[in-house]
């Protein structure tokens, strides 16, 4: 899958540097969640660095990066269940609406491919207008809660029990 991201930006793998520099980027993109009325349980909660340094160490971590190589937004990624799944896509506010969440997804759509991973797979808030349907753009759809994998099914479950609605929650998935 082919997405450029908005000239002065490029999608690059992690380097170790880059990894303390994502939290600060989760935490921005998630005050959108609370300014639409989708405020997260832990709204200070971002993926630990440890975690985001074991995707960098698999090659399952994305960069998003500006002009001068800074980091703007990742793609943390791992398998779940024999799939690549998303364990998390930001993109700090101050750079959203650029093409950097599509390309980002096409790069982790592209390394699945090409590691002939069946699928891929991401939790997701099935009512905000900028997930849901932007991951159904890319050819995801969503998934019955009843018959998803084990590993899937704890994962969701455990979004549900950080305090997640279960009515907004929903796994999707894309044959690769």
């Amino acid at each position: 899958m082919r997405a450029d991201p908005a000239p002065g930006y490029r999608i690059r793998p992690a380097a170790e540097p880059d990894v303390p520099l994502l939290p600060a980027i989760e935490a921005s993109a998630a005050t959108l969640f609370a300014e639409a009325g989708a405020p997260l349980p832990e709204p200070t909660a971002t993926m630990p660095p440890e975690a985001l340094d074991l995707c960098r160490a698999s090659g399952t971590l994305w960069i998003a990066a500006d002009a001068a190589d800074t980091p703007v937004g990742f793609l943390a990624a791992g398998e779940l269940d024999g799939f690549l799944h998303v364990h998390e896509l930001s993109v700090a506010r101050a750079h959203q609406r650029r093409r950097l969440g599509t390309a980002l997804m096409a790069a982790a759509i592209d390394f699945g491919r090409w590691a002939f991973v069946p699928a891929m797979t991401l939790t997701t808030d099935r009512v905000l207008a900028w997930n849901k349907p932007f991951y159904a753009k890319l050819g995801f759809v969503e998934l019955t809660i009843a018959g998803l994998p084990p590993g899937h099914a704890a994962r969701h479950a455990n979004e549900i029990a950080a305090g997640l609605d279960p009515a907004r929650r929903c796994v999707m998935a894309k044959v690769l």
